[in-house]
């Protein structure tokens, strides 16, 4: 199982020289991938919890490519009806080529409902775009002698049920965010189960959870996977990985913006899961962890 970080890339406390910083210390620790996020318009809603500044994934992730060598480049997620389909088959071919075939590109349809509209895009029709615009995605990257894309992942986001079944549908792979680990077991089965009635493979599972250490155990039963003491996080990562999940990104953004102008509180939650995780796992590369 790999391990990812989800790195702010918006917030007061955010610039070039700090997303540097925590490129080189996610590849430094030895997690497997690093992840950004997407919004186009900071529009209030958007504000409210993503601040500017924002730095656009693609272009952000770019330049991070430049900075890192080994650790693979994503997005959780990408907005999929906020560009023409053929621009993100481009900017994803390109970046997955200069990188070195690193990138995994998380989609979603969104949820900002005046950001669409700012944007000119018709919120109520969302999903049906994002499933158009990623099958006209796969059709460009066909052109193999144009595009060039190699084989980028795509892992479908939501923890819904419209979110699940585009998974099945169009992606490589599911990826919830910020769930219960009894809600994730649950949805795990029933991607099975969708999967079965659609004819189609089970896509890998790939959650995205919460990182926030406690001094003390967390025995509330609505704990989000992620949260509480060092062993309650590393058991949640066990206990991850006997469901199946391919890859597991840590999430250490907890909601206050004000969080992205202290990184360093972030970046010592994840030396400790690294210090934590690889006494287990002492002989494994990165890669296979």
């Amino acid at each position: 199982m790999q391990i990812g970080i989800n790195v702010p890339n918006f917030g007061p406390g955010t610039d070039p020289g700090t997303l540097r910083s925590w490129a080189q210390t996610v590849e430094g620790l030895g997690f497997d991938l690093l992840m950004v996020s997407d919004h186009v318009a900071v529009t209030p809603d958007v504000a409210e919890q993503y601040p500017a500044p924002f730095y656009e994934p693609f272009t952000t992730l770019a330049w991070l490519a430049g900075i890192t060598s080994r650790v693979r480049l994503g997005t959780t997620v990408l907005i999929v009806p906020y560009r023409h389909p053929l621009l993100i088959a481009r900017m994803a071919a390109n970046l997955n080529q200069l990188s070195g075939g690193r990138l995994v590109l998380g989609v979603a349809s969104g949820w900002a409902r005046q950001e669409f509209e700012a944007l000119g895009v018709p919120f109520q029709q969302r999903g049906k775009l994002t499933d158009d615009h990623l099958r006209a995605v796969r059709s460009a990257w066909d052109d193999d002698e144009d595009y060039r894309s190699g084989r980028i992942p795509i892992w479908v986001g939501g923890n819904s049920d419209a979110g699940l079944r585009r998974a099945v549908r169009l992606g490589e792979a599911w990826h919830p965010l910020r769930s219960t680990l009894p809600w994730l077991r649950e949805a795990a089965d029933r991607m099975k189960t969708v999967a079965d009635e659609q004819g189609r493979p089970v896509p890998a599972l790939t959650p995205r959870i919460a990182l926030r250490l406690t001094e003390s155990p967390i025995t509330d039963p609505g704990r989000l996977a992620g949260e509480g003491t060092i062993d309650q996080v590393i058991d949640d990562l066990r206990q991850l990985r006997l469901l199946g999940a391919d890859t597991v990104v840590l999430d250490p953004f907890n909601g206050d913006p004000r969080e992205t102008c202290h990184p360093k509180a972030a970046w010592r939650a994840l030396a400790t899961v690294a210090a934590c995780w690889d006494q287990e796992h002492p002989h494994s590369p990165p890669e296979h962890r």
